[in-house]
């Protein structure tokens, strides 16, 4: 008989049977996550491994908090909490309709571009003349909203809503992340466009710093999960209000004359999911016929599942039908959102 020792499996904790209900009652420090043995540390030896490719000896840590953000002043990394356990992101989807970072590309592209924002504090790159001829000064107001120009190419295309153009910091982190990768095609993607120069100079300044160590080494950590008693029904009802915008005008108006309610159509088949099943060929006609960007194409058909699901709205008619109807309802959402930053359009 064998008498090599079985590995241990890990007990989950009892909240991870709890409805979300009583899952929301629960405060943060009650739940006692960790980033250990969790999903996230493949993800941060894959970040620290395409670090060491580019000669980089810097490396970002990380703790968990309620939302992602790298704090002014220390090189470091807070992941938001639900990418810790698999039945918190579940309670995040059903909260808020989507997972920020729920999958490994989504997740690979926020911790590139949050280690942006952590490399710019370690080496103090922004008080750099270079870097602020190149992204603008870092002193600036950090704005609560911005007007972003869908057709830009003075910004690289990375995280969604044309992030890179709501702060010159941003801007840094978001170049950064495209041009981080070990595969990253920059040169070629990017090429024509002026922000082509920024990729440029984030390539010449990060191979400058290759083996240097970094000037800020502070490992402190901001608003950790262990020390947060807020509930999480609390940190939801917070964010929802945050992260309320209004979409009737530009979304909701445009889908409720595309599709009925549950109250009119009950067996109807779901909207959401009907948008979901068309993308692959929406999104083919809406690039190669209308000749939209992807990206943008991409932002509008995501937000508008969102919103469908948000409004519980059902497929109304035949299924051919349809299928024009949303072709046409993306078309006039993305022409709408064109022409609302009309004024603020360069290219």
């Amino acid at each position: 008989m064998s008498t090599a020792a079985r590995p241990v499996r890990r007990r989950e904790p009892a909240w991870t049977r709890y409805d979300d209900e009583s899952l929301l009652d629960l405060r943060f420090c009650d739940l006692r996550l960790s980033l250990s043995r969790s999903r996230l540390e493949a993800s941060v030896r894959r970040l620290y491994a395409e670090l060491e490719h580019k000669g980089i000896r810097f490396r970002p840590h990380f703790w968990l908090a309620e939302e992602w953000f790298s704090p002014d002043g220390i090189p470091g990394i807070a992941i938001p909490f639900y990418l810790a356990h698999p039945r918190l992101m579940r309670l995040e989807r059903s909260r808020m309709h989507e997972v920020e970072g729920g999958n490994d590309k989504w997740l690979m592209r926020i911790l590139r571009h949050e280690t942006g924002h952590a490399i710019d504090t370690a080496f103090g790159l922004r008080r750099r003349k270079a870097w602020r001829e190149t992204f603008g000064k870092a002193s600036s107001r950090y704005p609560t909203r911005y007007s972003p120009r869908p057709g830009s190419r003075h910004f690289v295309l990375h995280l969604g809503h044309w992030y890179a153009q709501s702060h010159p910091t941003e801007d840094f982190a978001e170049t950064f992340a495209v041009w981080l990768p070990p595969r990253s095609r920059w040169r070629s993607q990017y090429a024509g466009w002026p922000a082509f120069s920024k990729l440029e100079f984030v390539d010449v300044t990060l191979r400058a710093l290759e083996g240097q160590r970094p000037r800020n080494l502070d490992r402190s950590v901001v608003e950790p999960l262990a020390r947060n008693t807020r509930t999480l029904r609390e940190h939801y009802r917070r964010k929802q209000a945050r992260y309320e915008v209004d979409t009737r005008r530009t979304y909701d108006r445009p889908l409720r004359q595309v599709f009925a309610t549950a109250e009119e159509r009950p067996r109807g088949v779901a909207a959401s999911r009907f948008l979901r099943e068309m993308r692959p060929q929406l999104r083919r006609l809406l690039v190669r016929r209308a000749r939209m960007h992807p990206y943008l194409v991409n932002h509008v058909m995501r937000t508008a599942t969102q919103q469908a699901r948000r409004l519980d709205l059902r497929v109304r008619g035949s299924s051919r039908r349809s299928k024009r109807d949303v072709v046409v309802l993306h078309e006039r959402i993305m022409l709408d959102v064109l022409l609302r930053d009309r004024e603020n359009f360069a290219l």
